[in-house]
């Protein structure tokens, strides 16, 4: 499950896993900040972004490892196609991170600009890039582009669910749905 910050992704997962029996949920990023932490590297999750891409990378990896080794009918995996730093944009599944995965679904959560910079700016759980709704429109097509090019290395279809005002459950419903004839 991949969507730019702020989309809802983490809302519609969650949806979808309790829709589904003997399904897990698994946050990316909270691998991931796991690892940083146990090295010392950072102390708040969203001060991952200004690390050197290097250090990201054996984060990436690391976190891809310990999710492979999951054994769950479904396994959610909650994440990101691309994530900004100030190297500019840094794949969230570049080929050896999804090739550990081997990941059956690309499930893309989508909305409007407007519905996104709303949800950021009322979320004070999170530090977000202050982004205008052009950045977000920008972003939103860079996530179908590194969708696209994930299906195509890991062989895995792709689907794009949108997560309307109020409609999370109707998003959840689709994801559902779709696992269930694959399963």
């Amino acid at each position: 499950m991949v969507g730019i910050p702020g989309v809802g992704k983490t809302t519609v997962v969650e949806k979808a896993r309790s829709g589904m029996k003997k399904a897990k949920l698994v946050t990316f990023g909270t691998v991931m900040f796991e690892e940083a932490l146990r090295l010392k590297w950072v102390k708040d999750r969203d001060r991952m972004r200004s690390l050197p891409v290097e250090k990201q990378r054996r984060l990436q990896k690391a976190a891809a490892t310990r999710i492979a080794r999951m054994k769950d009918e479904v396994v959610f995996v909650d994440t990101h196609l691309f994530i900004r730093t100030r190297e500019g944009f840094w794949p969230g599944l570049p080929f050896e991170v999804a090739r550990a995965l081997k990941p059956t679904h690309l499930i893309l959560v989508e909305a409007s600009p407007e519905e996104i910079l709303a949800r950021r700016e009322s979320d004070e759980s999170r530090h977000r890039d202050t982004l205008r709704a052009s950045d977000l429109e920008s972003e939103l097509a860079l996530a179908r582009a590194f969708l696209a090019v994930s299906s195509t290395l890991t062989g895995a279809p792709m689907l794009l669910v949108s997560n309307n005002k109020g409609k999370a459950d109707e998003a959840a419903g689709t994801i559902v749905g779709m696992l269930r004839k694959a399963v």
